[in-house]
């Protein structure tokens, strides 16, 4: 019955890191003088496929953060955002990478990642709306493509291999990755960033500005934010400066019309939302080293003198501690008070989880469930914890009805194969581990799953009509160098299984 109703995941994943071969050179595209010159260098399509490519890059690093709820917050902020400065022909993802340095930037195809030390870094959320606004205006105003048109004298494939080095370099602190991807690119000039011009900078300023008194921010919470950036900026050259410095330089008179600008709206000032507080302390509580530091940074306040967030902070910090006693205390206050935060409601399941109350634990996740249908968070720590009890067939299902509605992500890909697995869907489990594939830019090994799926003895009709076309869609996007990669793994398979 599942892999009937597992067809329909199709629609939920995308087919990521997919290049239809290698693109034309500017100086074969032939259009006519009229529109965006960036249009003739790197169409949208283009610019959509490039960025599917770079993320599966960095997903592929190991240091993009997986915690759906900072997950949720930050793609709940930036497509608030994205509504008021996109005209519709941009499609967004948002997603946080683990570094301390303080840095943002914004890939081809509308996928824009922020570091976890610049979220640390902001004083409110209007700082950090502020921040994404003008990302989003950097792919809006598709200033990634102008900066190649810019340069277009070399090829699309060379500035595409560079560009994504230099992103993956930036996003992982991998200088490995930088010197190696300019190897890749044909000798491409050094250079230790993506710039853009001085004008694309103040254009997405503008924009974003406008973007963040729409979508109900402060419009000074761009300058806000730049000024205490400023503040970062080393007295002498030879001292480095913070990586939004370096890919975002940030000058007085910057400043000064960034303010000038967000006063011809009216502001609106509003405490940040509670979800922002709790990302934040999410984040911090993970960047030290040791639980008892992160225990000791919440403790330095007496628990009556501490705000709401505050005492969330505390929680988690016992938790990774292991005193769930402490924190599960936390939670029950925080979600006594008010019921509607769904972090509370998940703290308090893992904590009663964690004491051995299992049935406490899988009824708190049920009842949050019900209240929050289909909510990420709530899903997957729900599932995860139906592994652990092992109700694995409850946990394929739940898992199964959040993908058909909710585009997941790689980690939750592998989550439900996971249950699949143990449910005893072997068939279920290699299909999604073979979009686990796809999704990370393995076309080869996506491929080879779903033939693991076909060799199973069980695998029902409705199943391997599924699979073969899934791989007829696959083959289609495939280079002849992958064809024949596949055609070897199938021949040393078929050679092993008849030994």
């Amino acid at each position: 019955m599942l892999g009937a109703i597992g067809k329909s995941l199709l629609a939920g994943l995308a087919m990521t890191a997919v290049v239809a071969g290698p693109p034309a050179f500017a100086g074969d595209i032939k259009l006519p003088d009229m529109g965006s010159p960036a249009d003739a260098i790197l169409s949208k399509s283009e610019e959509n496929r490039y960025g599917r490519a770079i993320m599966a890059q960095i997903r592929l690093s190991g240091q993009v953060v997986e915690d759906p709820l900072i997950n949720e917050y930050i793609n709940e902020i930036g497509h608030r955002i994205a509504a008021q400065a996109n005209d519709g022909d941009h499609s967004f993802e948002f997603f946080v990478v683990e570094d301390e340095r303080i840095n943002a930037f914004a890939l081809p195809g509308g996928y824009i990642g922020v570091h976890t030390g610049l979220i640390e870094a902001t004083r409110n959320e209007h700082e950090l709306a502020g921040v994404l606004a003008h990302e989003v205006a950097h792919v809006t105003q598709r200033h990634i493509a102008r900066a190649i048109h810019a340069n277009s004298r070399q090829s699309l494939v060379s500035t595409a291999l560079m560009l994504g080095a230099l992103v993956a370099g930036v996003a992982g602190g991998d200088s490995d990755v930088v010197q190696a991807g300019m190897a890749v690119a044909q000798g491409t000039a050094a250079q230790s960033q993506i710039n853009f011009t001085r004008s694309n900078e103040y254009e997405a300023d503008r924009i974003g500005i406008r973007a963040l008194h729409d979508a109900g921010y402060d419009p000074h919470g761009m300058a806000s934010f730049f000024e205490v950036m400023s503040r970062l900026q080393p007295s002498s050259p030879e001292l480095r400066a913070p990586e939004f410095l370096r890919t975002h330089p940030v000058s007085t008179d910057r400043i000064t019309e960034a303010r000038h600008r967000a006063q011809a709206y009216p502001r609106e000032l509003r405490d940040s939302s509670e979800s922002y507080g709790i990302t934040r302390a999410r984040i911090v509580v993970d960047r030290f080293d040791t639980a008892a530091e992160a225990v000791e940074y919440y403790e330095r306040d007496a628990y009556e003198n501490q705000s709401a967030v505050e005492r969330y902070g505390r929680a988690i910090a016992y938790q990774r501690a292991g005193r769930y006693g402490d924190a599960n205390r936390i939670f029950e206050d925080l979600l006594k008070k008010n019921p509607h935060v769904i972090p509370y409601h998940i703290g308090l399941g893992e904590t009663q989880y964690d004491m051995e109350r299992y049935a406490d634990a899988l009824a708190t996740f049920e009842n949050a469930a019900e209240l929050f249908p289909r909510n990420v968070p709530v899903v997957i720590s729900y599932g995860e914890h139906l592994l652990r009890s092992g109700e694995a067939e409850k946990a394929h299902k739940l898992l199964l009805d959040l993908m058909n509605n909710v585009p997941p992500t790689p980690e939750q890909v592998r989550l439900i194969a996971r249950a699949a697995s143990e449910a005893g869907d072997a068939a279920e489990s290699y299909y999604y581990l073979s979009e686990y594939e796809l999704m990370t830019g393995d076309l080869v090994g996506g491929i080879r799953y779903l033939q693991r799926a076909l060799d199973l003895p069980e695998l029902q009709e409705i199943q391997r009509i599924r699979f073969e076309a899934r791989i007829d869609f696959i083959r289609e996007y495939m280079t002849e160098e992958q064809l024949r990669q596949m055609q070897r793994s199938r021949g040393q398979s078929m050679v092993q299984r008849d030994q």
